[in-house]
């Protein structure tokens, strides 16, 4: 396993832990302490589905842009092809 890895595993187990010990030692009832939890799962989902979307939106526009850019590139060679047969057409006569 790298470094990174490694961190993300430690970070995940810590999270788990301190939420298992929380949950033992929460002040409320188990039914409040159900609905917070419930409640930042959702909160965290949501945050997540954001972040998901926005990525995808940047990707999307990158690619966007690339596409561009060939298809520009494209063209300009298209009419370099073609302005080069000319001028060896001309040469030729």
């Amino acid at each position: 396993m790298n470094n990174n890895t490694k961190v993300v595993v430690a970070l995940l187990a810590g999270l788990a832990a301190g939420a298992a010990l929380g949950i033992l030692f929460a002040p409320d009832k188990g039914s409040v302490t159900r609905k917070n939890l419930a409640d930042k799962g959702k909160d965290a989902a949501d945050d997540l589905k954001n972040k998901y979307n926005s990525a995808i939106d940047a990707l999307t526009s990158k690619l966007e842009t690339v596409k561009n850019e060939g298809l520009n590139y494209y063209e300009e060679g298209k009419d370099l092809a073609q302005n080069d047969k000319q001028n060896v057409s001309n040469t030729i006569k």
